[in-house]
């Protein structure tokens, strides 16, 4: 009787709720491998183990639990990819806090762990730390970890590795890949994942190598393989964490330049990369008008940014540069890592960061925040309706790279940056009216910048939460109210707001 009411049910809501916690019990499941890494590291300096051992255990539990409760016979289509993608990037942040609930004094407040691992998976790099260099090999090496495994998606990662998803998975993948389209490598779902994650890793493997060899060749004394490694971690998925307090300040000038190449490299598209780096296409992405425009604001805001710090007299001659080179790199892409505290810099270069902060990477890239591709063509959306005020028979088709665009697409793109802007809007408020009841002063452009750091998964912001300060200051109510547009920022807004609607639920 059981088993015929949940199909009963099933058939009413017209979407497979027990199919889709099955799924994500089963990707919760093979998370618990994920917790090697930093056991291996803690045996390794001599350090507590067994919290890494105790998380594995409990996140293979949970999600063994969630398989067996809910076994059956299932399928996955675009209406599950939705829930599933939703839920595992929930669950699987509650697990990935484990960890620092266990052994780490400085977030042992449920909310900061959650945020910690949040801001790691959807790599923000926005972080409750206050003493960063207190944090043991371990539970460092594991923050950053956390941010990597989310750089190009978990979901995609077990797309890759487990022959189970290839039902459905062209849905999951399409719901989880950032961008509003991802062109695909291979004829199979799979292969595509596997191929975009192969290039992941190696690009990773690649930095690992530069660092360390800025570090043997006496270039930065202070860039260590340990060192490498961990901002290796945190670079490729465009995240932000350090090891440091003072971010990448510590470090010397060659290390800053090769991490700024890695961000730029990162916020790029991974499908453009590969017809690029491993069928030898270059010539087809040096076309592409999206990585075109991507340059050109790349370029345009360090220049704005060198001229700024040059003129008020900040910085000088390549220093200057640099800084302003590092800074834009690392808050387009949304890395968020840090040269030097530009939160001393002038209004105009925080201005110019800001919107930096909307724009974000390319699609396809692991970067965050509206993306490039959007931003172009919402200007040609823009564009056509204002010829047809003039027009009004002319049929005027938008392209890119040659290519019309749907309208289906570009009603998704309008749609897409109308729901941004009115979370990023909502998310400010709510912080401004909680920083005024609560004990934490937060200014409204502090609101603003907290909420388009975190929506952007950007992750510093101005004032008190800027690239050498921490969100600890604000409230739980606010730390939730963050690790959520972390969340649906991650995820691009659609599949959350999705599964708020009627007709989803609906036969």
């Amino acid at each position: 009787m059981s088993s015929l009411r949940r199909r009963s049910k099933r058939a009413r809501l017209g979407v497979d709720v027990w199919g889709a916690l099955h799924l994500v019990g089963a990707l919760v499941k093979y998370l618990s491998v994920a917790f090697i890494l930093p056991f291996g590291v803690a045996l390794g300096y001599g350090e507590p183990a067994w919290p890494f051992l105790a998380a594995a255990a409990i996140t293979a539990a949970g999600g063994q639990g969630l398989e067996f409760f809910t076994k059956g016979k299932h399928s996955i289509g675009a209406r599950e990819g939705f829930l599933v993608v939703s839920l595992t990037w929930l669950f699987g942040a509650l697990f990935m806090s484990l960890p620092y609930l266990f052994v780490e004094p400085q977030l042992r407040n449920p909310f900061d762990a959650y945020f910690e691992a949040m801001s790691g998976m959807t790599t923000t790099g926005s972080s409750m730390l206050t003493d960063i260099p207190a944090l043991s090999h371990s539970i460092a090496i594991w923050r950053q970890f956390t941010a990597w495994l989310g750089g190009m998606g978990i979901i995609v990662l077990a797309l890759a590795v487990l022959p189970r998803l290839r039902v459905g998975g062209r849905q999951l993948m399409e719901s989880e890949a950032p961008g509003p389209e991802l062109e695909p490598l291979a004829t199979s779902i799979r292969d595509t994942a596997r191929r975009l994650w192969l290039l992941y890793v190696g690009l990773t493997i690649l930095m690992i190598f530069v660092l360390s060899m800025i570090a043997w060749t006496g270039l930065d004394s202070r860039m260590s393989f340990y060192e490498a490694v961990a901002h290796a971690f945190s670079t490729m998925p465009t995240a932000g964490f350090s090891t440091r307090a003072r971010s990448i300040e510590e470090f010397g000038a060659a290390s800053q330049w090769a991490i700024a190449a890695f961000m730029i490299i990162a916020g790029m598209n991974f499908a453009l990369l590969y017809f690029a780096l491993v069928r030898g296409h270059l010539r087809k992405a040096l076309r592409d008008e999206e990585l075109r425009l991507y340059m050109a604001l790349l370029g345009v805001a360090t220049l704005l940014i060198f001229i700024d710090l040059s003129a008020e007299g900040i910085e000088a001659g390549a220093t200057a540069f640099r800084h302003a080179a590092f800074q834009t790199a690392s808050v387009m892409t949304t890395t968020g890592l840090a040269s030097t505290d530009f939160n001393l810099w002038t209004p105009l270069t925080a201005l110019v960061l800001v919107l930096l902060m909307f724009i974000g990477g390319s699609a396809g890239s692991t970067a965050g925040a509206i993306k490039v591709v959007r931003i172009l063509l919402t200007a040609r959306i823009m564009r056509r309706e204002l010829d047809h005020t003039v027009h009004r028979e002319a049929v005027l088709p938008i392209r890119l790279n040659g290519r019309v665009i749907d309208e289906r697409t570009l009603r998704a793109v309008s749609v897409f940056v109308l729901l941004y802007l009115v979370a990023f809007a909502l998310g400010a408020l709510i912080l401004v009216i909680d920083g005024a009841r609560g004990a934490v002063d937060v200014s409204p452009f502090e609101a603003i910048s907290a909420a388009a750091t975190t929506l952007g998964n950007v992750g510093p912001g101005f004032g008190f939460l800027g690239p050498m300060g921490s969100f600890e200051p604000f409230s739980n109510f606010s730390t939730v109210v963050m690790t959520m547009l972390m969340w649906m920022g991650r995820l691009e807004l659609l599949p959350i707001v999705v599964l708020l609607t009627r007709s989803y639920w609906r036969a």
